[in-house]
């Protein structure tokens, strides 16, 4: 059974890769082109919306989601019910978006949000019918499916969302990308994955998973809420296009640390599941898995922060310069971001929602003293307040760590110093290349690239021939 869960887990972990990097990428690629072709404060109104798509689809997965995965073993009622649940709330989340819009448009003092929520609301109800085939899959860890639906589905609504900003209809076609993304996917959850519901539906079933799911879900609230609660401030005390500048610089920062953390966290939640009555298994698993993320996430969010301005000039243009300074203070968030999503993977896997609940709301009142705190001095200040929030929260996720799996904050970090030093030194040497005048923005930032890139792994191999292997 070792073999086969390590052999499955292998195979699982390429397909994951494949999608996160696949997919995040050409995701890169369609944002750039539609950032030179759209103005920063359309993505604004985007950013305006997204805390209540954001929670809207916390209510669709209702916990639910993570509880089949944890679960050892489920039935047809389990994912037949969850499914027809699912649809019902889908319809009940787009309505209540239908019916606020107003509000929403006249909170922000910006009429077009009004229609543009109410059309964007068909986002909840597509995905509804597409939840649990893929979280079937995730159990499974079946990664090959998901990647094929990823990456299709991006390519296409990627297309459709530039063909209409080429054609100067604005805001809408980012509108139309994320509604052909939600279609294109569901369609093909449903071609890749055999199951179909039953005429089957338990509340018993409901209750039982709502245990464990409810705590989630609570715990995913607050998270989702929270973690958009940036957007709601800047865009009701800023402009759109501060904001858009915001969004903009978060993407970019998101495009590694995200795709890193998902590639791992997908991979390592249902295995550390599978594995959960075995505290030893799982903390090796735990410290390859961190090993493994920030062996390519410390150099990478290091980097970014260096080559930041010669980079946007080059993807973006001179007209997004501004959002230079949040990119290189969002990539210290971005630095620990993977290690707060490893850790709390064990303690869902471990079946303790409890904890992961009542660390959520700890984490929740610190980002509000920070807003309280910093946002009379500007988005700047209230990113650096984000930064020291982001350690906080590392030590309150890694802590319970300690007694479950007899691996502490302390263990964890002399594990991972040495990548963290390696990068530093690569930042340092890369940063002197601004010093050469005569390199141009697109010269100086491959040149910056190819430079880090060499020392970094110059710097692994000399202090452990195993970090590159």
């Amino acid at each position: 059974m070792h073999s086969e869960l390590k052999s499955k887990t292998i195979h699982a972990a390429g397909w994951s890769f494949i999608e996160a990097i696949g997919a995040r990428l050409i995701q890169f690629v369609i944002g750039i082109i539609l950032a030179r072709l759209l103005l920063p404060e359309q993505y604004g109104f985007i950013g305006m919306l997204t805390i209540f798509f954001a929670v809207a689809q916390t209510f669709i997965d209702s916990g639910f989601g993570a509880a089949l995965i944890q679960r050892k073993s489920i039935t047809e009622k389990d994912t037949s019910s969850i499914f027809y649940f699912n649809i019902l709330i889908g319809i009940i989340t787009a309505g209540c978006l239908c019916g606020i819009a107003p509000w929403v448009a006249d909170f922000y003092n910006q009429p077009v949000l009004s229609p543009l929520l109410r059309v964007m609301s068909l986002v909840m109800v597509i995905n509804a019918f597409s939840l649990v085939q893929n979280i079937l899959l995730t159990k499974a860890i079946d990664f090959k499916a998901q990647t094929k639906v990823t990456l299709i589905a991006s390519i296409l609504s990627g297309i459709i969302g530039i063909g209409m900003a080429w054609q100067g209809f604005g805001v809408w076609s980012l509108a139309a990308q994320q509604l052909s993304d939600a279609a294109l996917r569901g369609i093909l959850l449903w071609i890749f994955n055999s199951w179909r519901p039953e005429w089957l539906f338990s509340f018993q079933s409901l209750r039982e998973m709502f245990g464990f799911g409810s705590k989630l879900l609570a715990s995913g609230l607050l998270n989702t809420i929270f973690d958009n609660i940036y957007l709601i401030v800047i865009g009701k005390l800023f402009s759109p296009a501060d904001l858009g500048f915001f969004t903009r610089a978060n993407n970019l920062q998101q495009f590694p640390s995200q795709t890193l953390s998902r590639m791992v966290s997908r991979v390592a939640f249902p295995v550390f599941s599978s594995i959960q009555d075995d505290p030893g298994r799982v903390r090796r698993g735990m410290k390859k898995a961190l090993t493994i993320i920030v062996l390519l996430n410390f150099p990478l969010m290091i980097g970014l922060a260096v080559v930041a301005r010669p980079l946007v000039i080059v993807l973006l243009t001179e007209k997004w310069l501004p959002c230079v300074p949040y990119l290189q203070l969002l990539c210290l968030v971005g630095l620990l971001f993977p290690l707060h999503l490893i850790n709390l993977n064990v303690l869902q896997a471990l079946g303790r929602s409890d904890l992961f609940l009542r660390l959520e709301i700890i984490k929740k009142i610190l980002v509000i003293l920070n807003i309280s705190i910093t946002w009379h001095w500007g988005i700047t200040v209230m990113i650096m307040g984000q930064i020291i929030i982001s350690l906080l929260s590392y030590y309150l996720n890694a802590y319970y760590n300690k007694f479950l799996l007899d691996y502490s904050i302390w263990e964890q970090v002399c594990d991972l110093y040495p990548y963290l030093f390696n990068a530093l030194i690569m930042a340092g040497v890369i940063y002197a290349l601004y010093y050469l005048p005569v390199l141009g923005p697109f010269k100086l930032l491959i040149s910056q690239v190819l430079l880090g890139g060499f020392v970094y792994l110059l710097l692994c191999q000399m202090g452990d021939r195993k970090s590159v292997v």
